[in-house]
């Protein structure tokens, strides 16, 4: 076995993996710290160095991962890519200019995504909704755009404040459609104006936040379930592959001692 391929097998190990894990989380815990003031005056130094410890944690798995897969085999996987961006912005100078990027570096905390296998199911499922989701979007977009000039047209003059233009209806309906003070902050003043508003509202609740949210639900759910299966899949090649090798080399062996065991 080259040393690559140790390496390779170090990192794949469960155990290092829960070191990882343990060590993004330990560093969430110190970056959460340093936003304190009272915190940061009496062990300042001591937090600092250990997120320096836990970001050399971070560069040393990623140089190990390059080492045993190699350039090509690193980046071809989306999540290295994902791991190499976030420690990559921990790394930039936070001059004055970049001082942002000192906020940024919580990002480390997604580095679970790509450790824990179910989170990183749960992303790769919304990832693979997101074709779906845009149909569905723009399904909501012509709803939007559809109820949005009705509601101006029907209710601006009273209510200009909500209604009085098409981006104010917009952001109206979007509330209404999130069940946000929907009935006593907007539609039920309305109707002391115009009594039969539940006209509109009510089947616009109805459409928008029980039957498309709802579809989108059930796209992420279904992609959820594909990524799952398509898991359990590889595993379960994978699995048989390794037996059928199993089985060659046996193989292999009863025939190389067949051979020994014939008369010459």
């Amino acid at each position: 076995m080259t040393l690559r391929s140790r390496v390779g097998s170090f990192l794949d190990k469960s155990s290092v993996q829960n070191a990882i894990l343990g060590v993004i989380l330990f560093n969430a815990v110190i970056l959460g710290m340093e936003t304190s003031d009272p915190i940061m005056d009496q062990a300042g130094g001591l937090i600092t160095l250990l997120d320096q410890l836990c970001l050399a944690v971070f560069v040393a798995e990623l140089g190990a991962k390059l080492f045993a897969r190699g350039v090509g085999g690193f980046f071809s996987r989306g999540w290295n890519i994902f791991d190499f961006v976030i420690v990559g912005i921990s790394l930039v100078p936070a001059t004055q200019g970049l001082s942002v990027l000192r906020a940024l570096r919580i990002l480390r905390l997604l580095r679970v995504v790509s450790v824990a296998p179910s989170l990183r199911r749960v992303v790769e499922g919304l990832v693979n909704a997101l074709p779906g989701m845009g149909s569905v979007f723009l399904l909501m977009g012509m709803l939007f755009y559809i109820g949005s000039v009705m509601a101006t047209k029907l209710f601006g003059a009273a209510f200009p404040a909500w209604f009085g233009d098409l981006g104010r209806s917009a952001y109206s309906l979007f509330q209404i459609m999130t069940l946000e003070s929907w009935s006593m902050g907007i539609v039920r003043p309305v109707m002391e104006v115009f009594p039969y508003a539940w006209g509109f509202f009510v089947p616009f609740i109805m459409v928008t936040t029980f039957a498309v949210v709802n579809l989108l639900v059930g796209l992420i759910v279904n992609s959820m379930q594909d990524a799952h299966h398509a898991e359990d899949v590889e595993r379960t090649d994978t699995y048989r592959d390794e037996v059928m090798g199993r089985l060659a080399r046996i193989e292999s062996l009863l025939k190389a001692d067949q051979d020994k065991s014939r008369p010459e």
